[in-house]
């Protein structure tokens, strides 16, 4: 028997040893033949902006045994729990403020920490408008229209300035409802930002003084929503007709919601893709102590490809020797998770809404990692060479070289203000262009006011001949790919919630009330049985 306990014993420490180092022959970096390293589970927690991508990469890593968790509370919220030390990082998109300024708290951080940039992308307006039972999907707005819907001064589809972004288009009089955030946001800090940037006499007497907020001052009949996902959710709802609101452009893509056509420096209304984030960030500049961003040049950037309210989203890494919640295996995990999120991962990010990080920030990532093994000897980083990186901005030839931005196509000339609007939806992630052949068009995004959308454009079928659209809207009402009745009209679907229907609200009902009485009455009952056959056994 303890020959047969010992063999035990070494069997469950094999399987222990197994499940800390990962695959078996994988080394930290990957790479096979190399020591295995030890993880452990680490948990963060700060911007919803990026959580879709970073998600995404949790899903990759996870089948290399490195445990990442994740929860999507705010900017606000992620910053004071690394700050607390009840996570082992946090993703935000501004840095320590001082003062958390709804609370009153401090908003900085005594934990030893470094930042490091993970993901480009575009905060987007998505909505909901509807012209009969068509959804709008082309709307195109100027920043001064846009900051005036979000300080209550445009409060109706119907507003002229609303028509004349529109080259003279009219919609429907409807109240606009816009979607705020709730809770301490960094989506709320960066758009907030770019308002008293560029629309200070607009944004300051709404605000009330100058700067940037994390907690978007509700008033009049605005909604307000925690988390991006919230926000998304109450625009697309059944009742969100007529609301707009700011998430990250990955939301919409995902959902399958149109966004607004930005009007950027170069005269030029376009969406936040993965190419026109890239080319408007060219102008931003970094920190290059803290790698914290600074936007001006990208707001005002003249190239007519720029989407002007793009940035980066970091994470916050503990550098301390002596953290109290770090160990080496959870440095290991970390420096492991970052590589493949700086690394492979950036190739993802187009597919999920987002943009790739350019050299330069890659590689000044690479350095905030090594903060890891400077605090702990017992991290291993071999093999991790950034030249190696896939990564759609690199060019191997030239590192210096931004290959995306030279992919960016132009945009199509009914983008341009004066003309169109284009009859092109949004929300894709394909570029509006008149190049036919530009990357992701599929063979034409048909930016032109009938171009075929091809099978990465608004619909359009996989030939890539051009589907039949509502001028009014930006529709595919026929030719397209969406779904269709026997009359070629799109279809529809109404979502009816159950508390809609009577029928299901008594059956639910009655349910509720039977299961209500199940859990009083039927542990008695077996309690009675039980002692019961207690007592019949006894008395035998």
């Amino acid at each position: 028997m303890s020959a047969r306990r010992t063999t035990l014993a070494i069997l469950a420490a094999v399987g222990l040893l197994t499940v800390l180092s990962g695959p078996a022959g994988t080394s930290a970096s990957g790479a096979p033949g190399q020591r295995a390293a030890a993880y452990a589970t680490i948990e963060g927690k700060g911007s919803t902006w990026s959580k879709l991508m970073v998600d995404k990469w949790i899903g990759d890593v996870d089948s290399k045994g490195i445990r990442v968790v994740y929860s999507g509370v705010g900017s606000s919220a992620g910053r004071k729990a690394f700050a607390d030390g009840t996570v082992d990082y946090a993703i935000s998109e501004i840095p320590y403020q001082g003062n958390d300024e709804k609370s009153g708290q401090a908003d900085k951080s005594d934990r030893p920490y470094a930042y490091l940039p993970i993901v480009a992308g575009g905060t987007s307006f998505t909505y909901q408008l509807k012209i009969g039972t068509q959804q709008v999907r082309n709307l195109r707005l100027s920043g001064e229209t846009i900051t005036k819907i979000f300080t209550n001064q445009v409060t109706n589809w119907s507003d002229p300035a609303i028509s004349k972004d529109n080259n003279g288009r009219k919609f429907p009089s409807m109240p606009i409802t816009p979607v705020v955030r709730s809770d301490g946001s960094g989506t709320t800090a960066q758009f907030t930002r770019w308002m008293d940037a560029e629309y200070p006499s607009i944004w300051r007497p709404y605000f009330g003084k100058s700067g940037l907020t994390s907690y978007f001052p509700k008033k009049g009949s605005q909604i307000a929503q925690a988390g991006s996902d919230q926000v998304m959710n109450t625009i697309k709802g059944f009742a969100g007709n007529g609301s707009i609101g700011y998430v990250e452009y990955a939301y919409p893509k995902s959902a399958g919601s149109p966004v607004v056509k930005v009007l950027n420096k170069g005269g030029f209304y376009v969406e936040p893709t993965t190419y026109n984030v890239a080319v408007a960030l060219t102008k931003a500049t970094i920190d290059k102590t803290t790698l914290t961003q600074q936007l001006d040049g990208v707001y005002r950037n003249p190239d007519p490809r720029a989407y002007p309210l793009s940035s980066y989203s970091y994470m916050i890494i503990p550098t301390g020797a002596a953290d109290p919640r770090m160990s080496t295996a959870k440095r290991q995990t970390l420096a492991d998770f970052l590589y493949h999120s700086l690394c492979q991962g950036q190739g993802d990010a187009g597919d999920y809404g987002y943009s790739p990080l350019t050299l330069n920030l890659v590689s000044a990532g690479f350095d905030q990692v090594k903060k890891l093994k400077a605090a702990d000897g017992g991290v291993v980083l071999t093999n991790r060479d950034v030249k190696s990186c896939n990564n759609p901005t690199f060019d191997g030839k030239n590192l210096s070289h931004n290959v995306l931005t030279d992919k960016a196509p132009q945009p199509a000339a009914c983008d341009k203000v004066g003309q169109g609007p284009c009859t092109t939806g949004t929300g894709t992630g394909a570029p509006s262009t008149d190049d036919k052949n530009g990357p992701g068009t599929s063979g034409g995004t048909g930016g032109g006011a009938t171009g075929g959308t091809g099978t990465a454009g608004t619909g359009g079928p996989a030939t890539g001949t051009a589907p039949v659209v509502d001028p009014e809207t930006g529709e595919v009402v026929a030719g397209g790919g969406t779904a269709t009745g026997t009359s070629g009209e799109p279809a529809y679907a109404n979502p009816l919630l159950v508390s809609d229907r009577p029928a299901d609200s008594r059956t639910f009902g009655w349910l509720a009330v039977i299961e209500l009485i199940a859990l009083v009455v039927l542990p008695g009952l077996f309690v009675s049985v039980l002692r019961r056959r207690r007592a019949a056994g006894a008395a035998r």
